[in-house]
């Protein structure tokens, strides 16, 4: 192997993929783990049983990527056909190996069975080509140096098999190698704005650029600003360009940011109540609330309750209430949230009780029913959050 491997694209083969019979999770986990190596993925492609659509994928794979992977069709049916288009992309004729024949037929000698002719297929090989062994099941990988210096890597499509297979000799194989480029990459989590709202905030001209990149994602409890960036030659490090991506952007949205990474509102909260401990009562939510802090910590009390009908509280009723849970549970912060229909959205009114007094606020969350609801339980833990971090 020659070639730095920089980047990489993942095909996964399996008619029951497009047609929607399974999901396949591989590819994005595997997208991850070469993310973590340095390399880029350029594409991720799922692919039915079709001999001549998995071949065209592959060789066009091969003309753009330095790492081709592949995961599914090593079974010994005649549909399982990645071999075939392995093979057919790079121009060879694929021949059954004794050794991998061999090991093979001593699976099936172990339970007392004959190999069948259809599992000759999986001992097959191709010039350049290593046998992966499955410790999990009867269809090796392959492992294929590439004569332009790139790499195809086969893999068998069950996770149960895959990944025993991928961490035990793939990955280290792979960091053998001269593989990734200098990255790294900061993923900061905003409340109280939307998608749309962070264009103007942070710049076109910010989320345009190519390296730092800065790009926003919605998610079920937050939007996303992912800054990633690759290292220069000649040039500052991929860390530093991020540093300085992010302290920009800090100036712009500090005030939305509430946590980085995976973390969620349960560690954004705990940060921010440091020592107190917290109680709360949700009204009309359906108990989102609870279903969103889980077991946190600073938890001290938690309290659902019922509301016939869409009228929401008054304001002063629940502020009360925030400051009946919090005296109830001998907590610091006693947090209410009501969420009630206005119209085709919910009215979110949320009351924060402490030593320092009582305050309200009102929030409305796109949408009602269940998705209502549970963009009511995040609204209130933005409100809390809020007051928290500067009380």
């Amino acid at each position: 192997m020659k070639q730095h491997i920089r980047t990489a694209e993942i095909v996964a083969v399996g008619s029951e993929l497009t047609t929607g019979a399974t999901r396949d999770t591989n590819a994005g986990d595997l997208a991850r783990e070469l993310t973590g190596l340095g390399v880029q993925i350029l594409r991720m492609t799922d692919l039915p049983d079709d001999l001549e659509v998995v071949t065209e994928a592959i060789r066009g794979a091969m003309e753009r990527a330095d790492i081709v992977l592949s995961s599914g069709g090593l079974g010994p049916t005649p549909d399982d056909l990645t071999r075939e288009a392995i093979a057919s992309a790079c121009g060879v004729t694929p021949a059954v190996d004794p050794d991998t024949e061999k090991w093979l037929e001593g699976l099936f000698a172990r339970r007392g069975v004959t190999m069948a002719d259809a599992n000759r297929k999986q001992a097959w090989l191709i010039p350049g080509a290593t046998a992966l062994r499955n410790s999990r099941g009867t269809a090796p990988g392959w492992w294929v140096e590439r004569p332009d210096g790139g790499l195809i890597v086969a893999l068998p499509g069950p996770p149960a098999e895959l990944w025993p297979m991928w961490q035990s000799t793939v990955l280290p194989r792979l960091r053998a190698l001269r593989i990734g480029d200098d990255r790294a990459a900061r993923t900061l989590r905003l409340t109280g704005v939307g998608e749309s709202a962070l264009v103007g905030l942070i710049g076109e001209d910010v989320l345009r650029a190519t390296n730092p990149q800065v790009a926003t994602y919605a998610r079920a409890d937050a939007v996303d600003v992912r800054v990633s960036a690759v290292g220069q030659f000649d040039g500052p490090s991929a860390a530093n360009l991020v540093e300085s991506a992010v302290a920009d952007l800090m100036t712009r949205i500090a005030d939305h940011v509430f946590a980085e990474g995976e973390a969620g509102w349960p560690e954004a909260l705990e940060k921010a109540l440091g020592d107190r401990r917290l109680a709360t009562v949700e009204i009309g939510t359906g108990g989102q609330l609870a279903a969103l802090l889980g077991p946190a910590p600073f938890l001290a009390y938690g309290e659902v309750q019922t509301l016939v009908g869409d009228d929401a509280v008054t304001a002063e009723a629940l502020g009360r209430q925030a400051e009946r849970v919090r005296g109830l549970a001998g907590a610091d912060v006693g947090l209410a949230v009501d969420a009630a229909t206005q119209g085709g959205d919910t009215r979110v009114t949320v009351a924060i009780a402490t030593d320092a007094g009582t305050t309200v606020e009102e929030r409305t969350a796109f949408l009602i029913g269940a998705e209502g609801r549970r963009r009511a339980a995040i609204a209130a833990c933005g409100v809390l959050w809020s007051r928290m971090r500067v009380a």
